[in-house]
């Protein structure tokens, strides 16, 4: 019989340790690998649009002055290297956020060590 009373205590302490830790812990997994493939498909677009507008304007001006592949594959090259110059903008951004996180993280969870 007063295996009841502790073993209710022990469930409910159970309960708040898994709302104070795991939840918000798979909260941010989710959201966080969300981000991930957000940025991928970001940094994906951009490339491919850098291509597409390179070939678009090269197209226009062998079409223009009558010399077919020069301008469409020196452009798509330029294409090819802003892309790749904006996409790595973005990685270094996606960097610098998951290292601030990352710091933040630490501090809060040296904060709560400092207390318990």
């Amino acid at each position: 019989m007063s295996n009841e009373p502790d073993r209710e205590r022990l469930q409910q302490l159970e309960a708040r340790l898994k709302e104070a830790k795991g939840e918000e812990k798979q909260k941010k997994t989710g959201d966080e690998a969300y981000n991930q493939a957000s940025f991928a498909w970001q940094m994906v677009i951009e490339l491919t649009v850098g291509l597409l507008i390179g070939f678009g304007i090269g197209y226009g001006l062998d079409g223009l002055f009558g010399t077919k592949p020069i301008f469409m594959v020196l452009f798509m090259m330029l294409g090819f290297a802003a892309g790749m110059k904006v996409m790595l903008s973005t990685a270094a951004q996606m960097q610098k956020k998951a290292e601030d996180a990352q710091n933040a993280q630490n501090a809060a969870e040296e904060e709560g060590n400092g207390r318990g």
